[in-house]
């Protein structure tokens, strides 16, 4: 893998992590392919190969459903959340194809509480070159504990 290469993913990583921790919305899906796969699943169902996840996704129009949802149809309690994204430990790399796995945490805050730990695991990705640049073909987001607080609502 080449240097201009990895400043991209490195970059894809960045701007991910931004466009969910200030929920902008609108281009969460443009950081995946249209016939990608976004899955968060837990640890324990993930190691045995159990299919059951807490969230899985396929395709774009599938991730746009996801928004529509969080911006009309879910009702919460509101909250931010901030992400704290390891380094990609480089598994496989091509030309045109980069398979990663990154350790992520997330901290949820509620506006009148103190910060928590909501969400702690690794993803494990594989991104594509487009025409547009490296984009993810899939995230699945495997998290350690085997609950999650309340209810999944914003991407991980």
């Amino acid at each position: 893998m080449n240097f201009t290469d990895y400043y991209a993913l490195l970059g894809l990583y960045a701007d991910y992590t931004h466009a969910v921790d200030t929920g902008d919305w609108d281009r969460w899906p443009d950081f995946f392919t249209d016939d990608c796969l976004y899955r968060v699943q837990p640890r324990e169902n993930h190691e045995r190969g159990l299919p059951l996840a807490t969230l899985s996704l396929e395709g774009k129009g599938m991730l746009k459903d996801r928004i529509y949802g969080i911006r009309e149809t879910l009702f919460h309690d509101p909250y931010y959340q901030r992400h704290i994204v390891g380094t990609p430990l480089i598994r496989e790399a091509s030309g045109e194809r980069i398979v990663a796995e990154t350790n992520y945490a997330v901290l949820r805050t509620k506006p009148d509480q103190m910060s928590d730990v909501y969400n702690v695991g690794r993803y494990l990705d594989t991104i594509v070159r487009t025409a547009e640049g490296w984009k993810f073909a899939s995230r699945l987001c495997v998290f350690d504990s085997e609950m999650i607080p309340n209810s999944l609502i914003y991407p991980i």
